[in-house]
């Protein structure tokens, strides 16, 4: 493999090297970092809701 490209057993096997050096996040914080995923998916969509039916009745105001 004079491209440099690499064997896919050793690439597999470097892959599992640095999962094992990965922080992952406690219990605690996967649960807070999803209710806050969450809530800012429900506000948005509450505001574009909003946006949405003020601009459609605006456009309904115009057009009448």
């Amino acid at each position: 493999m004079a491209d440099g490209t690499k064997s896919p057993v050793k690439f597999l096997r470097e892959v599992g090297k640095e999962m094992k050096r990965v922080t992952w996040p406690t219990r605690r914080e996967l649960t807070k970092y999803t209710i806050v995923v969450l809530v800012t998916v429900v506000f948005f969509v509450i505001f574009f809701a909003v946006v949405d039916l003020g601009l459609s009745e605006l456009v309904r105001i115009i057009l009448e």
